[in-house]
């Protein structure tokens, strides 16, 4: 079995962050494993309360997983402090990290900014020299390329000027009414679009996380990157398609729509 490790915050109403990942990891077969950076107070309707765990307890989580259970791919998402993210990057040096997918949870899809600048200016010059793949929403994009992003040739040029800076591929994320859910993957100076359908599903709370990690399952897997972003959105498609509908907000994602699991009393 292929050993995935979630480096995130926890969701405590179970749609994104940690047990999104977790939940996206199981769908695909994979053994699940997560370094907790921070607790949240959440559910659909907000975030009420957060909770950081320090660098210290971070390292000795990386230190546990890496010393024993070695990650075959390892997903990054919410890290909300330089401190963490130098702890971080650190450890994942140290123990010479494979497959690392970098979700840079920078900026809200409101267009809030959710990292303090001495964080974005660590996450930036740490995280993403190890990435092998980055994947911006459009907001994030235009402060990791200092681009404004209105047309698809401005996501080409903004996928470009990242990945320049950093080495890496960079997956640009559509939507943010700029197109159909297509995203923009540019790899080694190739620019490849993959096309989504607009699934009508106002529950859409945790897809980026979810995108994140099954691409890191990919990965994992063996798959090339191209084919794990493909992959990727098809499982987020069928996720979406599922029309799972709980709570009061935008709502959480069928994870695990695609198996139908094991029925207590048979």
């Amino acid at each position: 079995m292929k050993k995935v490790l979630t480096i995130a915050g926890s969701d405590c109403s179970g749609g994104a962050g940690i047990q999104a990942d977790l939940k996206t990891m199981s769908a695909h077969g994979m053994y699940g494993m997560s370094v907790i950076t921070a607790l949240t107070a959440q559910n659909t309707t907000g975030v009420y309360g957060i909770q950081e765990a320090s660098p210290d307890f971070v390292a000795q989580q990386m230190d546990c997983i890496f010393t024993d259970i070695v990650p075959d791919a390892v997903k990054i998402g919410m890290v909300s402090s330089a401190a963490l993210i130098d702890v971080i990057a650190d450890k994942l040096e140290e123990y010479h990290a494979k497959n690392v997918v970098v979700d840079p949870v920078m900026v809200s899809t409101s267009g809030s900014r959710l990292l303090a600048e001495d964080a974005a200016k660590q996450l930036i010059l740490r995280f993403l020299p190890l990435a092998v793949v980055i994947t911006p929403n459009i907001p994030e994009a235009e402060v990791l390329s200092g681009r404004k992003i209105q047309t698809v040739e401005d996501m080409t040029a903004a996928a470009a000027e990242i990945g320049k800076n950093t080495g890496s591929a960079v997956l640009v994320k559509g939507g943010h009414h700029l197109n159909d859910a297509n995203d923009l993957l540019y790899q080694a100076g190739k620019a490849t679009w993959f096309y989504g359908e607009r699934i009508e599903n106002p529950n859409t709370h945790g897809t980026g996380c979810t995108l994140s990690s099954a691409i890191a399952c990919g990965l994992a897997a063996g798959l090339s990157l191209e084919d794990s972003v493909r992959q990727a959105k098809a499982y987020i498609s069928g996720a979406l398609r599922a029309n799972l509908d709980l709570g009061k907000g935008s709502g959480p994602m069928n994870h695990c729509f695609c198996f139908e699991g094991f029925h207590l009393g048979e």
